[in-house]
């Protein structure tokens, strides 16, 4: 009688439709995607994080100027009409180890090399106080110089001993770069007084011009002349006049 239990069974398997369970246990399962570390960043993410600490790429652009562009350094009987000069939007350095903008006036033969200049100084790194035009000061070169601040453009007289005679910035070919740090001696006086501090040359700080270095190399690239030569040696300044 017990061996007709089996048959029965199979019978009734048979006629239920559904086969009997494989006695080796469940069958395989759909693959999963493994799942990503919890520390894990997508490399989209990376990707965002490493472009926004990058430093901006130098930029500069030359815009043309009119007289109301220039209501305190330009006035009729210049040597240069406006429409001879150009507004440079440069980047440029900060002493706070920051890229800033800044804008300088020069004479419009000049902006390509002076563009060239101060890529080359912002792809060194080279530290500038500001970058505004003389206009900023009323035209006053003593106020530009009090605040550090390098400038292009600015219809006035050498500050030279002799005969007055117009200076090369009065054309827009020449630059004066960090006047404090870069004093004029002229005949024993400091100008600006607060360049007093910088008066010795042998004592290298940032933002100087010194020969062989790379303020004095950028603008000698462009074809530049320094003043820190001269009898009376003007640091700050730079001139495509060669005074």
């Amino acid at each position: 009688m017990w061996g007709a239990i089996p048959l029965l069974l199979v019978v009734l398997g048979a006629c239920s439709g559904s086969p009997a369970a494989p006695s080796a246990g469940p069958g395989p399962t759909e693959p999963t995607e493994p799942a990503l570390p919890t520390s894990a960043a997508p490399p989209t993410t990376q990707a965002a994080a490493s472009t926004s600490s990058t430093v901006p790429a130098f930029a500069g652009a030359a815009v043309r100027v009119s007289a109301a562009d220039l209501p305190s350094s330009w006035r009729p009987g210049c040597p240069v009409d406006p429409a001879d000069l150009r507004k440079l939007e440069l980047s440029y350095w900060g002493f706070d180890d920051q890229p800033h903008t800044g804008a300088l006036v020069v004479n419009a033969t000049e902006a390509d090399a002076v563009i060239d200049v101060f890529r080359r100084l912002y792809d060194r790194r080279f530290p500038i106080r500001r970058m505004e035009p003389v206009d900023v000061y009323g035209g006053s070169d003593e106020a530009s110089m009090a605040a550090d601040n390098t400038s292009g453009f600015n219809c006035r007289r050498a500050v030279a001993s002799g005969p007055p005679r117009w200076s090369a910035h009065a054309f827009g070919k020449a630059i004066d770069v960090n006047p404090v740090e870069n004093p004029y001696l002229l005949e024993g006086e400091v100008l600006p007084p607060a360049g007093a501090a910088f008066a010795d040359r042998t004592n290298v700080r940032p933002g100087m011009a010194v020969r062989g270095g790379e303020l004095v190399e950028a603008f000698a690239a462009a074809g530049w002349s320094w003043g820190g030569g001269w009898a009376n040696p003007d640091y700050q300044h730079f001139s495509a006049t060669g005074r």
